[in-house]
């Protein structure tokens, strides 16, 4: 029988599946950078107590995926979507769109501004992903990621 997947608030517990899932994703295409460092090894510092948020899919009491909304000081926007990941034994489960749609979800709920995010394009499935989210394409911010060769964003 197919488990339930459920996307649930951040808790300290998921701290290490937090960290585990983004940096098995992160190194596989990319070097770890200072800022992934900031945001896994202190999320609750990083990311939540500024205001932001993590949502968690979790299946049969196991999260299997992550994403977190970071909190930007910006005139046009009021949230970054970052962190998104999903185990690779979850993939191909929708797992992703599921997360983005609850991180979308949220952003509404706290916010009015467009929706931003960073990524990089030999992560085609996550750029179809983010497009089918309903996210476009954006030009000429700057990035402090090495590793960012594409920035979207979503009106709210």
């Amino acid at each position: 029988m197919e488990q339930q997947i459920t996307i649930v608030d951040y808790k300290p517990e998921y701290q290490q599946a937090f960290r585990a899932i983004n940096v098995q994703w992160i190194s596989h295409y990319f070097d770890m950078e200072e800022g992934d460092y900031k945001a896994l090894d202190h999320p609750q510092e990083y990311i939540l107590d500024p205001g932001g948020h993590i949502l968690v899919a979790v299946e049969a009491g196991k999260p299997i995926g992550v994403c977190a909304l970071l909190k930007m000081e910006d005139p046009e926007y009021d949230f970054e979507l970052v962190k998104m990941g999903v185990a690779p034994e979850a993939r191909g489960k929708g797992v992703g769109w599921m997360l983005g749609q609850a991180a979308i979800e949220k952003a509404r709920e706290l916010s009015d501004k467009k929706l931003y995010i960073e990524s990089n394009r030999v992560l085609a499935p996550a750029i179809r992903l983010y497009q089918k989210l309903g996210f476009k394409e954006i030009f000429g911010r700057p990035s402090p990621y090495a590793r960012c060769d594409i920035q979207m964003e979503l009106e709210l």
